[in-house]
């Protein structure tokens, strides 16, 4: 009997269940195998194939050979953004309306991954893929049973928190094995598999996403399993750590200033075509580079230089992960998808932490400090966010827009760009329909909340795909919901704000009072989602 490849044939459905702790077993060779890549506080137009002066040609090379996303969103700040991305569920509905930090405070907030929601892990796992991790985890840590090898990844390389720094691992971040403490916290960590380099998170993270493709692909050649690897790097989240010659690449590069690169960048993302032609470039967010002094422009332009560094070296590892795969044979039939976890971040203040302590001059001395060292703050972010209002934290576009490429050159078609709006949490319903895996109803014993994801995988063959009724964001009283074109959007404890996204893509004309039925549909319709989200009032103490 022919069999249909399921990449023509199959659609995910959303909630129906498989028995608890069932295998499915089914050998399909149409499956691709996941690369699942996750930049950390990186902008929306930060890569060179979405209009950014920073050097990214391996990046650039899948976004040409692929799908590049002009309109999909992710949850606005690290911790929701992985939450909702590993489970297809809203972060609250996962347990991390919030952070993995402080008191448990119980269902939407209790601070790590609950077990009402499901893994990717889980379920590609259950669809028979070997199930693969290295970088930040950041969806809880406290109990081994919370880790990614407590949550369907058989194999695990990296931080559970947050990175405190590139080149050391301090107090409150270890590094973890396949379930095990592998470095304590120390001042001097190794960096097993090339003890001669110095240990500098985003080479360790590709390392060891090499040595599992290796151990568990390359040398297990008669096995046909198809590979689920999820590369969740810390670059380029403060502090801003990169090695000296990349550094070197960009240092004087920006002594021109913010205000020039950001009409740069501007029309260069128009030329390419992933913002529209009537899209407005945002307001500046800084003060004058003009203003201010010699001293001034070469701290920051130093300050920007690393943070270019730090992308650029993202990009070198990513060229180095995608020639692996080429060189085990698995690069045709791999999907690989690339996106942000959130708008690239304004902390803290106008131009970065430890302004005026910190400096190009004494920079041999505090490279060996090392950690919450500086970061780029508010004025460069703004750069990085182009064209959009806003930062991390926040549901304006600037906050929750993320770049989104999709590669896989046995089936995707070279060159596109597609303006269909998505979110986060259609990651798991995409790669659950390509992996023709079932998302389950129940799993060890619990109830599953239901799929709030929709496939995108109908795009990837030329084809349109299901849109959301409306799309839903929430953090720490921030907060918003987008119908079609329309989107209507709150900084925490601040009234609404209105605007059609068609007309005007960066948010500048308020039409809060234009549309009184539209609004309070919307309002109808967020306050629904939120009661059965479990989003509480903020801030949290209201309702403890």
């Amino acid at each position: 009997m022919n069999r249909i490849p399921i990449f023509f044939g199959l659609i995910l459905i959303a909630n129906f269940s498989c028995k608890d702790g069932e295998k499915y077993n089914e050998t399909i060779d149409e499956r691709p195998n996941i690369v699942l890549i996750l930049a950390d506080d990186m902008g929306y137009s930060d890569l060179g194939s979405y209009g950014g002066e920073i050097n990214t040609p391996n990046i650039d090379s899948l976004a040409h050979g692929g799908i590049r996303f002009t309109n999909f969103y992710n949850a606005g700040r690290c911790c929701p953004t992985r939450a909702s991305l590993l489970t297809g569920v809203y972060a609250h509905q996962a347990g991390i309306g919030n952070m993995v930090y402080g008191k448990d405070l119980g269902g939407g907030y209790q601070g790590y991954l609950n077990r009402t929601s499901v893994t990717l892990a889980e379920v590609l796992g259950g669809a028979g893929y070997k199930t693969m991790m290295a970088g930040k985890w950041h969806v809880g840590h406290k109990e081994p049973d919370q880790w990614p090898t407590g949550r369907g990844f058989e194999r695990f390389y990296g931080i559970n928190i947050h990175v405190d720094s590139y080149w050391k691992v301090l107090e409150d971040c270890e590094v973890y094995l396949d379930g095990k403490l592998h470095i304590a916290a120390t001042e001097d960590p190794k960096n097993d598999l090339h003890p001669e380099k110095d240990w500098y998170t985003t080479d360790v993270f590709t390392d060891y996403g090499i040595h599992f493709l290796n151990e568990e692909v390359a040398k297990k050649k008669e096995n046909k399993q198809p590979f689920f690897l999820y590369m969740a790097y810390n670059a380029p989240h403060f502090p801003l750590e990169a090695p000296d010659a990349d550094i070197a690449k960009y240092k004087g590069k920006y002594l021109e200033g913010w205000d020039k690169l950001r009409k740069e960048k501007y029309e260069r993302m128009k030329e390419l075509g992933v913002i529209s032609q009537n899209a407005k470039l945002s307001p500046p967010d800084n003060v004058n580079w003009d203003t201010l002094s010699q001293s001034d422009k070469e701290n920051l332009d130093f300050r920007r230089a690393m943070y270019a560094a730090q992308i650029d070296n993202l990009d070198q590892n990513i060229g180095r992960l995608v020639q692996y795969l080429k060189d085990i044979g698995q690069y045709e039939n791999t999907l690989v998808l690339f996106l942000s976890d959130n708008g690239c971040s304004a902390e803290t203040d106008m131009f970065g932490m430890n302004w005026g302590k910190y400096t190009v001059n004494n920079y041999p001395e505090w490279k060996e400090e090392s950690g919450w060292s500086v970061s780029q703050g508010k004025a460069w972010a703004n750069v990085s966010n182009v064209p959009f209002r806003m930062y991390k934290r926040y549901n304006h576009e600037g906050g929750t827009a993320t770049p989104l490429i999709a590669h896989w050159p046995k089936k995707i078609e070279a060159g596109q760009i597609i303006k269909h709006t998505g979110h986060i949490v259609d990651i798991m319903a995409t790669l659950g329909d390509l992996a023709n895996a079932k998302y389950p109803g129940t799993y060890s014993g619990h109830t599953i909340t239901s799929l709030e994801g929709k496939t995108l995988a109908p795009l990837f063959k030329g084809e349109p795909a299901e849109e959301h009724e409306y799309i839903y964001w929430e953090h720490i009283g921030n907060r918003a919901i987008r119908k079609g074109d329309w989107k209507m959007v709150a900084i925490s404890e601040k009234p609404w704000e209105l605007y059609n996204l068609k007309e005007d893509p960066t948010e500048l004309n308020n039409l809060i009072n234009d549309e009184p039925e539209l609004v309070q549909e919307l309002k109808n319709a967020y306050f629904a989602w939120a009661e059965r989200a479990d989003v509480r009032e903020w801030p949290l103490e209201k309702t403890d």
